[in-house]
């Protein structure tokens, strides 16, 4: 019977998988640590004696506020083989973030990286924290020599919580999706199936671990197909680069998972360039928009067609082009199984025939039960069963969804609704242009006005009324921005996605 929940995946994988390398830790592009699937599997172990000897159980949650090492996984996948709840944040989250968190959590542990302890200490935590000395090799973890290495019993159930992962909170305060080992289990194999991740494969890890992205569509399902994962401490774009160029044997990397900024800086440090990725047989992108300009650079830079994916905290991965088939720039692509799919009228709730845009809603055994100790935002998240996404998006005639924003960032101009993508759009096609934020402002006249954020080429000539110009000859004069900022940077979280709320501060100081 195959198993239904993640920690009875990890079980069945590292049985099979014993002797085969799992882990290999570089820090700042050196190897520093490597850890076969048995070795893995004894150190979750000790971990988990260790957490019960300190009173974690199940549904107890423990807080990882760690910087990204081989301790994090350990410490994940020891929680999740007691029934307790791994909760990631942001190792880089200072005080009054973590105050938040810590009382919205209400975490019985708090594992912590030594600045991060520093953090914790100025707070009023009434829990415990244990240290975790990031900075050194795994092997010098003293307080875990004396842990029993005997496997614990553990009532882990299907629907039993296991993990809750904060949304980004690029407007408001963050929520905690609460996602159970079946709908982790869910994910892992439906990517695993998707995009055909075998034993063979080697992951290059470069993305945060306190993330959806990293932590669940990476690791969860590298560990689970038996694959190796070449884990890096950072991302570095000339690290990245190098390390994915490299042909010495069991490090050839596979396969590489990144937001679309990541690919930016990759393709920005490569410079002229040409490094053979050929054995690289699956590039990645996803949690943010892929501009098609930067779509056709990556295929030519990296030598394949990029795979754009969608998924979200609250519900896995969603969508994703197809490994053997079309894949269509700007497109999320297809489906994944068992998951169904509706686009809805905002003002009816009608769903909508394809081409036409709507609020995309899913219904699936990958979504969260709900936001944790949130009720009323549990229920405004479902509507008949149907979790609502808050895209709009539409589906064409092939089957491809696409995304063409978001609800809440609709810009209500003179009571016309206006997408900030599709302003975005035009111009991003400016040649000197390397992206831009389009957001609305309060205005006395027209209630928001229309403001563009644009971050252009080094060097490049940077001309305000050029852009308007551009704009008014693509679309309506009233959907041209009234005023445009130019900076050195868009401002984004660690995912890549656009902080609209310190895009409006940019306008408003």
């Amino acid at each position: 019977m195959e198993p239904d929940g993640i920690t009875q995946c990890f079980t069945a994988s590292f049985s099979v998988h014993g002797k085969k390398t799992a882990l290999r830790f570089f820090r700042n592009g050196k190897l520093e640590t490597e850890m076969t699937y048995a070795g893995l599997d004894a150190e979750a172990t000790r971990m988990a004696t260790f957490f019960s000897s300190k009173g974690i159980g199940k549904g107890d949650r423990v807080m990882l506020y760690l910087p990204k090492s081989i301790g994090f996984l350990v410490t994940h996948l020891a929680l999740l083989r007691l029934g307790a709840v791994s909760v990631p944040v942001n190792p880089g989250f200072k005080q009054e973030e973590m105050a938040y968190l810590i009382d919205d959590a209400c975490p019985s542990l708090i594992v912590a990286g030594a600045d991060q302890a520093r953090i914790l200490n100025a707070l009023d935590f009434k829990g415990h924290i244990q240290l975790l000395d990031t900075d050194r090799p795994y092997e010098s973890a003293n307080f875990l020599q004396s842990a029993s290495n005997t496997r614990l019993p553990a009532d882990v159930r299907p629907e039993d919580p296991c993990t809750i992962i904060y949304t980004s909170g690029t407007t408001g305060q963050p929520k905690g999706a609460v996602l159970t080992q079946k709908n982790l289990a869910h994910d892992a194999k439906n990517i695993i199936a998707t995009w055909k991740i075998t034993e063979s494969d080697v992951i290059c890890h470069a993305l945060p671990l306190f993330h959806v992205h990293g932590l669940c569509f990476a690791v969860h399902t590298a560990l689970i197909a038996g694959a190796q994962i070449n884990l890096l401490d950072r991302f570095l774009p000339e690290k990245v680069l190098d390390a994915l160029a490299r042909k010495d044997g069991d490090r050839c990397c596979t396969v590489f998972m990144a937001v679309p900024s990541m690919y930016v800086k990759m393709m920005e440090a490569a410079g002229e360039q040409s490094p053979d990725f050929k054995h690289v047989r699956l590039w990645a992108s996803g949690s943010a928009p892929l501009l098609s300009k930067d779509f056709e650079r990556i295929r030519t830079i990296f030598g394949k067609t990029p795979v754009e994916r969608e998924g979200m905290s609250e519900t896995g991965m969603n969508f994703s082009n197809p490994l053997d088939g079309t894949r269509k720039p700007g497109s999320i692509g297809l489906p994944l199984p068992q998951l169904e799919v509706r686009i809805v009228s905002t003002e009816t709730n009608a769903t909508l025939p394809s081409g036409q845009i709507g609020e995309i809603r899913l219904k699936g055994p990958g979504i969260t039960p709900g936001y944790w100790q949130k009720n009323r935002e549990t229920e405004k998240a479902f509507e008949d069963g149907w979790f609502k996404t808050g895209d709009l998006g539409y589906v064409d005639k092939d089957g491809y969804y696409f995304l063409t924003d978001r609800i809440k960032n609709i810009i209500i101009s003179g009571g016309e609704n206006i997408s900030p993508k599709e302003i975005e759009a035009v111009i991003n096609r400016i040649e000197v242009v390397l992206e831009s934020a389009v957001v609305g402002i309060p205005d006395e006249k027209w209630g928001e006005k229309i403001v563009a954020a644009v971050r252009c080429r080094p060097g490049a000539k940077r001309d305000a009324a050029e852009i308007k110009s551009f704009c008014r000859a693509h679309v309506h004069e009233w959907k041209t921005p009234r005023e445009i900022r130019f900076v050195e940077e868009i401002p984004k979280n660690r995912m890549g996605k656009v902080l609209t709320d310190d895009v409006r501060q940019l306008f408003t100081k």
